[in-house]
Order: structure tokens, then sequence, then C-alpha cells
């Protein structure tokens, strides 16, 4: 882990971070022709055609990455989808059906939880579909099929160009489901499709934001709390945000679903308190600024990460970090973005260890 392995960057952490557009290039490769998405080389369409239901089983910064799958796998393949954390999964009676599917996600493929939920799975004989990083790995091994992320050699404990990774596969994995099960119009398949093939230039201008997002960090790094919002498929991206954050700078960071905040987060809101809220998803814009407007009334300074069509709802906010104009429904492989950014930067300015954040390691290998 030598300084020239770092190259031009201080850490590794913001290294993967700008390492993202091209993870997002090895992870697309091959995978979409004339605006198809195309797995076949899985051999798993049968199953793919006859699933009656996924559960998806993963950990941390991978169960953020499921969360988002299951909304746009249940919207554009019209699949019921459950998402377990990996390290509760063993612990409840599943009600399996022979034709479920479970997908279980792991950046090192040695999750210990998530390999226990994968074996659970074979146990009852369900097809298991693992995505992970590491060809070889445990989880790679025991997985009926594998699908590999492509993003390369993660160094830096906090993940960050891995869960871009591993959206990309879950974006993929929906638009061949819908597809091999004609659920979804198949003109707005293919858009999508060719939209997924610009993302990384998308990823390139939100990194050119940096400095802004680092004065930001600078500005607020001695808070003792912050607070992250978030509606629909925003909601997993703030979880993702808050999780860096405390990962990296050990600052109390919770995230919510935005309609939650009566039911009693707001009461934590005070003179001062930093609220960071994602506003990317165009039709659920007026409902979370009417939400922005009780903690604003309440004294909290409010940090949007906000696409550019939508700054002009933004007023009333603190502080802007603007997003390109994307589909909504793609908007998470963006957001995420400033978040990782930010969270370095906080780390950073408060002195820690930012590739090697106490107490945690890269694989964990639990009970």
């Amino acid at each position: 882990m030598g300084e020239i392995e770092k190259g031009e960057f201080e850490h590794f952490m913001l290294k993967e971070i700008h390492e993202q557009p091209e993870a997002i290039r090895k992870t697309l490769a091959g995978r979409i022709k004339d605006g198809r998405v195309d797995f076949s080389d899985l051999e798993f369409d049968n199953v793919f055609k006859n699933t009656g239901k996924i559960i998806i089983a993963a950990c941390g910064t991978s169960y953020h990455a499921g969360m988002v799958g299951r909304l746009i796998i249940e919207k554009l393949a019209r699949i019921p989808v459950e998402i377990d954390l990996a390290s509760e999964f063993r612990y409840r009676e599943v009600l399996w059906n022979p034709n479920d599917l479970v997908i279980v996600i792991s950046q090192s493929g040695e999750t210990s939880d998530t390999l226990a939920a994968l074996r659970e799975a074979r146990h009852n004989g369900i097809k298991v579909l693992a995505i992970t990083n590491v060809p070889g790995s445990t989880i790679a091994q025991e997985a009926e099929r594998v699908i590999y992320t492509h993003a390369g050699p993660e160094i830096a404990i906090a993940s960050t160009k891995a869960y871009s990774a591993q959206l990309l596969i879950m974006y993929l994995l929906a638009l061949y489901l819908a597809s091999l099960r004609d659920s979804y119009n198949p003109v707005e398949l293919e858009g999508l499709a060719n939209e997924l093939l610009g993302v990384d230039a998308m990823v390139e201008s939100v990194l050119q934001e940096q400095q802004h997002i680092k004065e930001l960090a600078e500005k607020y790094h001695k808070v003792q709390s912050i607070f992250f919002l978030g509606r629909g498929l925003d909601y997993p991206v703030a979880m993702e945000g808050a999780l860096k954050l405390k990962e990296t700078s050990y600052i109390h960071a919770e995230a919510y679903a935005t309609g939650e905040l009566l039911h009693g987060p707001l009461a934590l809101i005070e003179q001062g308190v930093p609220v960071l809220t994602l506003i990317s998803q165009d039709k659920l814009v007026d409902k979370s600024m009417s939400n922005i407007k009780e903690i604003k009334a309440r004294g909290a300074v409010v940090l949007a990460i906000c696409k550019e069509n939508l700054q002009e709802h933004c007023q009333e906010c603190d502080e802007k970090i603007l997003l390109p104009r994307i589909n909504p429904m793609l908007a998470p492989i963006v957001a995420v973005v400033p978040l990782q950014i930010f969270a370095y930067y906080m780390a950073l300015f408060r002195g820690n260890d930012v590739d090697k954040p106490r107490n945690l390691v890269k694989s964990v290998m639990g009970d």
C-alpha cells in the first residue's frame, strides 16, 4: 500500500471514488447490445422466467445496493422482492417456495453472514445468484450463478466503487428480467439501457464538484450529528451516505425516509443541526420540500443534494450540491458520489485514518 499505488491521491478512498467512472464502464462492458441487456451467458434464463419471488440478502453497503435493486426490479420486472439483512436472515423462518430466487451481494465474497444466508437457501433447495467483486471467493464458489462487478481491487475499508458497480448490476439485472418476462414497455427498457451507458460521464461531472464539497466538509466537520433524508430511491442513498459518514468520520449520522420525520425524529431537530437531504426524484420533490420547511422552522441547517432541474425547489436550503439532469430511476448511481466525497473530507478534517477507520475490517468474518 505504498504511495505509488495511490498515484496522485492522498488516500485510497479518494482514489477509488475517482475510479468509479472506469468501474462503471468495466461492469457495463459487453452487457448492453443494441439497447438490450444480455445475461444469456449465465444460462439461467429458465430460472429468471419462472421466478415467483426474489429475496436479496446482504450486509452494510451491499444491503443498500440491494434496497435500490428491490425498488428497480419490482418496478421493471414486476417480481415481488424481499430484502433481508444477511446477519438476521438465518433467524427467521422463511416461507420458501420452490420457484424463489435468492440474490446475495458481497463485495469480498467472504462476508460470513451473507455466506450463511446463501447456505440456508441452498439447504432449502433454493437457487442462489451471487453478486461479488472477487472471483474464486467462497460465495462465488458456492452460489449456483455469479455476476462479477469488475470494480477492481478496493483497498479502503469504506466501500465506494464496489458499491457503484453493485448498483449497476442491480439495474442491468432488472432490465434483463423485465425483457425476458415482457413486463415493461420494450422501448422504455431500451431507453434506460442506453442511458446507463452514459452514467459514467455523469459521475465524472459530479467529481468536478469536489472542491465545493471539500469546502462544505471544512465548514461542518466539527458537528456532533448529521441527519440524512430521502424519499423513494433517494432513501437507500441517504442510508449509504449516513453509513459512509459514520464509518469514516465517527460522527453520529442517521438516515430516515423523509416522510418518517413526523414519527419521532423531528424531536431531534434543534437549532444548527445539519440535515442533508436528497432531491433527485422529480415526482416527489414537492412532498420532500414540505418536510424541509418543517425542519427549517426548527432551526436546522439544510444541505441539499439536488438535480440541476430541481434546484428552484431548493431555494430554502442553506447549501446545495448540484447533480446533472438524469432519469430519476437512475439517479442513485450519481447521487451517492457527493456523499462519498463529503464523508472522505469530513474524516480528513477530523484527523482520522480515512483508509483504515477504527474497529473496522474489509471482510467481516463473524460467527
